[in-house]
């Protein structure tokens, strides 16, 4: 078995967590695949390094004196390795980052040297290979994520290797510029190089034991997923769940490689394996609980609108001139209905609302704003009647008016809409109807 292992900013924060890390990694001896994220924060009141190395280079981008804020980001690098005892430095490094802070190259290639920097680390620390992330993983000329030539590259480097270290969160284009995923995208990277080696498992280490059925801001320690599926996760991720980045799914997906999600702080726990598809019913009716506040309905009515061909098309053609996405698009006979994100549409309502008259000629066109939408979603929704039922039941019985709700042909999700007001309340409803009720 070959073995990819992902460790997140908060367990290589200091040199204490990476010890920690060299236990698992050593515990294991098909683990000999690492990629590492930049060091996250020691303590809530501490900065991640990503984020000191986007401070100081805005210092540069703006021609002003950066040394201080350059040496704050090397002391957190000699600490770590300090605390691990290396005879390594890190200062010819860092005299390339400041003269490329001082030529400007680029907010992308600043956020990057926090993982590329880590990842050094780790491979002296591990006696294994280092293999810059910017020489494998590829970007086209647009910016794009090339996943072919990627996965071809990768194959190739790491050929033969027994062991290596491939920093997280960047690649590079066709030019050479540094180019990185979006934050968290380090797990991105774990999952392509899973793919290249074609690995047994991808192994995802962060500071939790798994995923959580909701958020533990609003449940008061909530059960954890023992198993997810891919579609499940998707539909958790893109409504707010942020243990693992949704991009990431897709290389392993191509291969059928599952996930699990893992806590360094605590590697006895099995945590939460993410697969393909699985023939072990779900311990509950639902798998997650996952939403978002700040969207707003614009309500569309025309009479004998379902008899009129293009007439979705036209009112969906209205924002997408103003550059703006939808949600959801729940409708009726003579009434459709399109949620969108607040913050986008505000500055261009109006542009919008004419946009659709002139377009569509509907009757009439109501905005409701400051809604909220969850996302019940399971796999064992699909064998269990009353879903629906159980969850108006419960939001009647906690006095939360459902504002929409829409259900997708898979039978894997129901959206439901709320008031912002009502959002923690309605989380709560649904939880404590169905993680009592097994099936």
């Amino acid at each position: 078995m070959k073995k990819v292992v992902k460790f997140g900013g908060s367990s290589l924060a200091s040199a204490e967590q990476f010890k920690k890390v060299g236990e698992i990694i050593h515990a294991d001896q098909e683990r000999k695949f690492v990629v590492p994220s930049a060091p996250g924060k020691r303590d809530p009141d501490d900065t991640k390094v990503t984020d000191m190395l986007y401070a100081c280079y805005a210092l540069a981008e703006e021609g002003k004196d950066f040394k201080a804020q350059l040496q704050a980001i090397k002391d957190r690098y000699q600490e770590i390795i300090d605390g691990l005892k290396l005879d390594i430095s890190l200062e010819d490094e860092f005299k390339v980052i400041e003269k490329n802070f001082k030529e400007k190259a680029g907010d992308n290639y600043a956020a990057s040297r926090g993982e590329y920097l880590n990842g050094i680390i780790m491979a002296a620390y591990l006696g294994f290979e280092f293999v810059d992330a910017a020489e494998v993983i590829l970007f086209d000329q647009n910016g794009e994520f090339d996943s072919e030539t990627t996965n071809t590259k990768l194959k190739e480097r790491l050929a033969g290797m027994e062991a290596a270290v491939i920093p997280g969160f960047y690649g590079a284009c066709e030019d050479g510029r540094v180019k990185t995923f979006s934050r968290g995208g380090s797990d991105i990277t774990g999952s392509i190089v899973a793919r290249a080696i074609k690995a047994n498992v991808y192994e995802n280490w962060t500071d939790v034991s798994g995923i959580l059925i909701a958020d533990p801001h609003i449940i008061y320690k909530p059960e954890g997923i023992e198993t997810v599926t891919y579609k499940e996760l998707r539909e958790l991720s893109y409504m707010g769940f942020n243990v693992l980045h949704e991009d990431a799914i897709f290389p392993v997906r191509r291969e059928g490689i599952p996930i699990n999600i893992r806590n360094t702080n605590a590697p006895e726990d099995n945590g939460t394996w993410i697969v393909e598809s699985t023939c072990q019913k779900p311990k509950y009716v639902i798998t997650g609980i996952a939403g978002k506040k700040g969207f707003c309905a614009v309500n569309i009515d025309k009479d004998m609108m379902n008899a009129e061909i293009g007439f979705g098309r036209k009112v969906l053609q209205a924002f997408e001139e103003n550059g703006i996405s939808f949600e959801h698009v729940p409708s009726g006979i003579d009434t459709m209905t399109v949620f969108v994100h607040q913050d986008e549409f505000m500055h261009k309502e109006q542009q919008v609302v004419s946009g659709i008259h002139r377009l569509a000629e509907p009757d009439r066109i109501e905005i409701e704003a400051d809604l909220a939408l969850i996302a019940v979603v399971g796999r064992g929704m699909k064998s269990t009647r009353g879903t629906a039922g159980r969850i108006f039941s419960a939001l009647a019985h906690s006095n939360v008016n459902v504002k929409m709700i829409d259900q997708g042909s898979s039978e894997l999700n129901i959206i439901i809409g709320v008031a912002n007001s009502d959002f923690e309340t309605a989380i709560k409803a649904i939880y404590d109807i169905f993680v009592q009720i097994r099936i």
